[in-house]
């Protein structure tokens, strides 16, 4: 058995189709499917239905495939390890992060992490959190910063900071004549929330079970940046945490933000990473760098 015939069983059960699976892995079709039969007579079992326009795997094959995934992470694991014995701050670290972060922590925190490590390819995937959370566990992201718990055995989380939320409404809304509020006050209203998928919708509708708020039923965001502009328009309210609002100014956008006086809303960001990963000596600096920048950013005057 050689990683090679893992890695064309692997491109068989993504593309589901010899030829793709070949052209994926720059061999021709006989050869992809030569090894194969020979990785099927080595186990002694059929890893793969051949029908004429369709191909399955058996349930051995899912198997199989699922424990070569693995293996070959493992392979990737242990090269890393070798290569950052000689360069243990270079090479490339594939970062990901959840789309209501995304655009306003990273461009604080991307300067940062190239000051201090200059020969590190930094390269930046944005996706829903379920997603990064999938990919970390393929072995196709290196890190990713996502909104705590993260409830998955397999990953390590470093806590970064505690994020505020803060109410926002339009500037004639009569709450905008308040700079605070309790957060029991929100009982009396509905909340505009992002669609499903997001954490944050998870986040806020946690806040509306605490405060006995009710969602807004008749819109519901595709980002955050949707929510701000429809508070602005005068449609609503709703929570947004506070890195969304750096520099953002309110009276001009006819928004204005209140704070919580007796509980305080919040989420936790944390930088999460797999416990086998060879990049942990170097992820724990890095979420050193964004934990001494978080003070700076956590102000409302900042």
């Amino acid at each position: 058995m050689t990683l090679r015939e893992l890695q064309y069983l692997i491109a068989l059960a993504d593309h589901r189709n010899f030829r793709r699976a070949a052209e994926a892995c720059h061999v021709s079709q006989p050869t992809l499917s030569m090894q194969l039969r020979k990785l099927e007579d080595e186990l002694g079992v059929a890893l793969v239905e051949r029908a004429p326009r369709k191909v399955m795997l058996t349930p051995a094959g899912r198997d199989a495939v699922e424990r070569a995934r693995r293996i070959l992470n493992e392979v990737d694991e242990m090269k890393e390890a070798a290569r950052r014995s000689g360069a243990a701050e270079g090479g490339t670290l594939r970062l990901g992060v959840f789309p209501t972060l995304g655009p306003y922590l990273l461009p604080h925190v991307v300067p940062m992490i190239r000051a201090r490590f200059p020969q590190l390819e930094l390269l930046l995937f944005e996706e829903k959190s379920a997603n990064l959370i999938a990919r970390l566990a393929a072995g196709t992201l290196d890190a990713a910063f996502l909104a705590l718990p993260v409830h998955e055995p397999h990953l390590h989380a470093e806590f970064l900071f505690e994020e505020p939320f803060l109410l926002a409404v339009p500037g004639d809304h009569a709450l905008a004549k308040r700079d605070t509020l309790h957060l029991d006050e929100l009982g009396q209203h509905n909340l505009m929330l992002l669609e499903d998928g997001h954490c944050l919708r998870d986040q806020a509708l946690d806040v509306c079970r605490l405060s006995g708020a009710r969602e807004n039923t008749e819109f519901r965001a595709t980002s955050l940046e949707t929510l701000r502009q429809m508070v602005v328009a005068g449609a609503g309210i709703t929570l947004l945490p506070m890195l969304a609002i750096k520099g953002q100014p309110q009276v001009t956008e006819n928004i204005h933000l209140l704070d919580f006086v007796d509980s305080h809303p919040s989420r936790q960001i944390g930088l999460l990473w797999r416990k086998t990963s060879a990049m942990a000596p170097l992820l724990l600096q890095v979420a050193e760098v964004c934990r001494r920048l978080a003070p700076q950013l956590l102000t409302r005057a900042a």
